[in-house]
């Protein structure tokens, strides 16, 4: 039989090279936070340098005929806690994406990210309603809102952004979501509605900077049968933008590919990637007790699915 201090020894292994298990799985007494530190710094390194390598990699076979342009890489901290972003950060990492506009808040303004974290640039890649704009531009070093998907929520965080900056606050960068996929479950809009919503933000939103297009696409996509439809569309828009207003391939970026599909995105043309639990480890959402039996509904109706299927959060 092991002895208690082989059973330790197992456990942290396991918090090691997962980075899943929360630090009351193994006790204080046996793991200080100091080790815990040294541990998560030591494996966000390693995951954060290992994506680097892919990415460059990706690029090489990328075909010559594409913008050099090198890819940004996005890490996505959604749900992690701020030492994850702060170790990666030392690491080299510089671009995080967040999907909650409260998260993104909260992690952004804490104290450890603010005094460690000069050159933190933070993108917004979830959905973003109008009620929420104000809250989300006040985010400290805010970089990028990469969803904007409609000609509304456009104006609204121009003007926003005009009030709360002043005349002599620096062009928020903003991207166009595109619903490459169709799906109803995805936002973003329509690909045929993609040069008008782009030509009134460059026309009538002074205080934006179109920076490019961005879309999440089908997930399970089977690159068996050739490139995904999506990543095609997407170029198929830029290249109708770039048509439609004089502009050069260069100046529109492609938001497109996460940890499952990044290096095929980039080898298509990708400029910007999104990848989350690729770097941080599987996310852990907090569980709700289960319903008594008396309270757990029997049937599901299919519209109720349907709203289900509707409210999924995406994972990058």
């Amino acid at each position: 039989p092991k002895t208690a201090n082989q059973n330790a020894r197992h456990r942290i292994f396991h918090i090691y090279v997962g980075l899943r298990r929360p630090i009351a799985a193994i006790g204080r007494s046996t793991c200080t936070d100091a080790m815990w530190k040294v541990v998560m710094s030591e494996e966000v390194g390693k995951k954060v340098q290992a994506v680097v390598d892919r990415v460059n990699q990706a690029v090489t076979r990328r075909p010559k005929t594409l913008p050099c342009v090198a890819p940004r890489l996005v890490a996505v901290s959604k749900t992690k806690p701020p030492d994850m972003v702060l170790e990666a950060y030392k690491h080299g990492q510089r671009n995080f994406g967040e999907n909650y506009v409260n998260e993104l808040v909260e992690k952004a303004s804490h104290p450890l990210i603010l005094s460690s974290c000069s050159e933190i640039k933070w993108h917004f890649i979830g959905h973003l309603q109008k009620n929420n704009v104000n809250k989300l531009l006040g985010v400290p070093n805010l970089y990028m809102v990469e969803t904007i998907d409609s000609v509304k929520l456009a104006d609204k965080v121009n003007s926003s952004w005009q009030k709360l900056r002043g005349s002599n606050m620096q062009r928020l960068k903003i991207m166009v979501q595109i619903n490459t996929s169709g799906e109803e479950s995805k936002h973003g809009l329509p690909p045929d509605e993609t040069i008008n919503t782009v030509k009134h933000i460059v026309s009538h939103c002074s205080a934006l900077d179109f920076a490019g297009l961005m879309t999440i696409g089908r997930y399970g996509y089977d690159l068996s049968e050739g490139p995904n439809p999506d990543f095609q569309m997407l170029l198929k828009c830029r290249e109708q933008v770039c048509d439609s207003l004089k502009l050069s391939v260069e100046q529109v970026e492609l938001s497109m590919g996460m940890s499952t599909d990044f290096e095929h995105a980039i080898e298509v043309g990708s400029t910007n990637v999104r990848v989350g639990s690729t770097i941080f480890g599987t996310r852990e959402y907090p569980t709700t007790p289960s319903p008594s039996p008396e309270r757990r509904p029997k049937v599901v109706s299919e519209e109720a699915a349907k709203k289900m299927e509707r409210l999924t959060v995406t994972e990058h």
